[in-house]
């Protein structure tokens, strides 16, 4: 069996205000949060955005970014000039009484981690059928120590079942912002979105979907996120270097 390669994405246009993504209606409390959240990461945390030529001009595609802690759901939320709907841990989701209002509101998908969840996956495929924008942190549970840590498979399961589009995404300084800070309180550090060339493998669609090719597909992804992490050069698409 023939492994997948890095796939050389299609320069996709940037996103107009033009595009269905741009101009959907959230809804009320996401749209809320946001009008005060972005303009408060602007003037307290500096925070920037990079690479928004990478984001596909229509849906549906996927956000895939490593993860610190809850700051960086609140800055892709802020990041994306588009609705955004998470995979999220049932800890997550239930982290408070108020917690699971809230994500039903903005449509926050709760997924095991601990055995498989094919009622979740079907959620999220739903959302990408319908032409939205998925959030998934491949990694799973939050980092402990800031580091990015291995990818679990969902993140190629809806991949490859969906064909779209895969858009590797860096956050930093959220783990710094949180780190060693009783209660939720952030310190201002600065704070950054870094969204790379996306990634396509539907070429792969087709195929017996294995444990092997599900391991390199999350492998790819988390390559382009780990360089994402580590370069701030400007980026060329991955060149499809074979596995």
């Amino acid at each position: 069996m023939s492994h997948p390669r890095k796939p050389r994405p299609s320069r996709w246009p940037a996103l107009s205000t033009a595009s269905p993504l741009a101009t959907e209606r959230l809804p009320a409390l996401y749209a809320g949060l946001r009008w005060v959240v972005a303009p408060i990461l602007r003037r307290l945390f500096d925070f920037q955005v990079s690479g928004h030529e990478h984001l596909p001009a229509q849906g549906p595609f996927i956000v895939a970014a490593n993860h610190a802690n809850y700051l960086d759901g609140v800055v892709l939320g802020a990041a994306l000039p588009m609705r955004i709907v998470f995979l999220v841990m049932p800890r997550v989701y239930r982290a408070t009484p108020l917690h699971p209002y809230f994500h039903d509101h903005v449509g926050s998908i709760p997924i095991s981690l601990a055995r498989p969840d094919p009622g979740a996956i079907r959620r999220a495929l739903r959302v990408l059928d319908e032409g939205g924008v998925l959030g998934i942190f491949p990694e799973g549970p939050s980092s402990r120590h800031g580091r990015l840590t291995r990818g679990q498979p969902g993140v190629a399961l809806v991949a490859l079942r969906s064909g779209v589009p895969v858009v590797p995404t860096a956050i930093t300084g959220t783990f710094q912002a949180l780190a060693a800070r009783r209660g939720y309180i952030p310190r201002r550090v600065p704070l950054r979105v870094r969204f790379g060339p996306p990634l396509r493998f539907a070429r792969y669609s087709r195929r017996p979907l294995t444990q092997r090719l599900r391991a390199d597909v999350t492998g790819c992804i988390m390559e382009e996120i780990a360089t994402l992490l580590v370069d701030d050069r400007p980026l060329a698409a991955p060149t499809g270097v074979p596995r």
